[in-house]
C-alpha cells in the first residue's frame, strides 16, 4: 500500500491521505486492492459479481470517517466500478472519496464509478470527492463518475465534487432523491484547461414535505476547453430549491450553463440563477498595485473563486 512516491503524492491530492488512514478504508489501485480495513461499526466487502465494494455503516455511528479513493497509474486501464453504501438510522459521517490517474503512456488510462447511497433516518453524510491527473503521456485521463442519492426522512447529505485539474475528459451524472424532511446540498467545483471537456448533469429531486436542496456550482473554463452545465431541481411537494452556477471564461475555452427547475407542487418554492463572465479588469488592476504580475493576479482570483 502506498508503495511509491506516484502513489503517496496522488492520495495526498485527492484525499489528503498522508499515511495509512485511519478508521475505515479501500484503497484502489490499477483495478485492484491495495488495502482494506474496516471498524466496529463500518464494514466493507468487496463485491462478488462485478468490480466494486458494500460499505455498510451501522445505526448510531457519529464522528467516524471512511476513505475509499482510487489511484490508477499505469496507461491503457479501463475500469468499472460499483460503490453502494448503506448508511443506518442517526448516523453522522464522512466519506472521502477521489479519483487519481498519473498517465506517462500513450493508451487511455479511464475510470468510470457508480455510486449509490441509501441513507437511513436522520442521518447525515458528508461526502467529499476530489479528481485529479497527471503525466508526460499523450493518453488520456478519463473519468466520469455517477452519483444516485436516496434520503430517507430527515436525512441529509452535504456533497463535495472538485475537478482539480487534469482531466482531459469527464461526464459527471448525479441524481438525489429526498424525502420528508430531507435535505441535499452539493457544491461543485470544477477547472478545465487546453483542450479538456467537462459535462455535469445533475438531478435533485424534492419528493418529501419540506424538504430542501441547494446546488452551488463555479468553474472555471481556460484555453480551448469546454464545459457544459445541467443542474434540474424537481418539486413534487411543500420544499424549498436553489441552483446557482457561476463560471469564469478564460482564452478561447467554451461554457453553457443551462439550469432548470420544475414544480410539481403549488407550496414548491424553487429558484435558479446562473453567470458566466471573464475576471474583471478591476480585481486584476487592485492585485498589480500591490506588486503582482498579471499572471499571479489571476491564478490568485481563480483560486479565491474555486476554494
Amino acid at each position: 500500500m502506498m508503495d511509491t512516491q506516484i502513489d503517496r503524492d496522488l492520495l495526498e491530492k485527492i484525499a489528503d491521505l498522508i499515511g495509512k488512514p485511519v478508521g475505515a478504508f479501500n484503497i484502489r489501485k490499477d483495478s485492484g486492492c491495495d488495502g482494506r480495513q474496516s471498524t466496529d461499526h463500518i464494514k466493507i466487502t468487496g463485491k462478488e459479481d462485478k468490480a466494486g465494494i458494500d460499505i455498510r455503516i451501522l445505526d448510531g455511528t457519529v464522528g467516524e470517517t471512511c476513505h475509499i479513493p482510487v489511484i490508477i497509474t499505469k496507461p491503457g486501464i479501463q475500469e468499472l466500478v460499483y460503490n453502494d453504501f448503506f448508511i443506518g438510522e442517526n448516523c453522522d459521517v464522512n466519506i472521502v472519496a477521489g479519483c487519481g490517474i498519473h498517465n506517462s503512456g500513450h493508451a487511455d488510462s479511464r475510470h468510470d464509478g457508480v455510486h449509490t447511497f441509501y441513507v437511513g433516518k436522520n442521518s447525515h453524510v458528508t461526502y467529499t470527492e476530489k479528481h485529479y491527473g497527471e503525466g508526460e503521456g499523450t493518453g488520456g485521463r478519463i473519468m466520469n463518475p455517477q452519483t444516485v442519492v436516496y434520503l430517507e426522512e430527515g436525512a441529509s447529505i452535504q456533497m463535495e465534487t472538485v475537478q482539480i485539474r487534469g482531466i482531459d475528459s469527464t461526464k459527471r451524472d448525479t441524481k438525489i432523491v429526498c424525502g420528508k424532511g430531507a435535505e441535499a446540498v452539493v457544491t461543485e467545483r470544477l477547472l478545465t484547461h487546453g483542450s479538456q471537456t467537462a459535462e455535469s448533469d445533475m438531478e435533485i429531486v424534492l419528493d418529501g414535505e419540506d424538504s430542501k436542496g441547494r446546488v452551488i456550482s463555479r468553474s472555471v473554463a481556460q484555453d480551448t476547453s469546454t464545459q457544459v452545465f445541467y443542474p434540474r431541481m424537481v418539486g413534487n411537494a411543500r420544499c424549498f430549491g436553489h441552483v446557482q452556477c457561476d463560471s469564469i471564461i478564460m482564452g478561447d475555452a467554451k461554457i453553457q450553463s443551462i439550469p432548470a427547475i420544475t414544480a410539481n407542487c403549488t407550496d414548491a418554492q424553487l429558484v435558479h440563477e446562473a453567470a458566466i463572465g471573464k475576471i474583471a479588469g478591476d480585481q486584476l488592476l487592485k492585485l498589480e498595485t500591490l506588486g503582482l504580475t498579471e499572471e499571479e493576479a489571476e491564478d490568485r482570483i481563480l483560486k479565491g473563486f474555486l476554494a
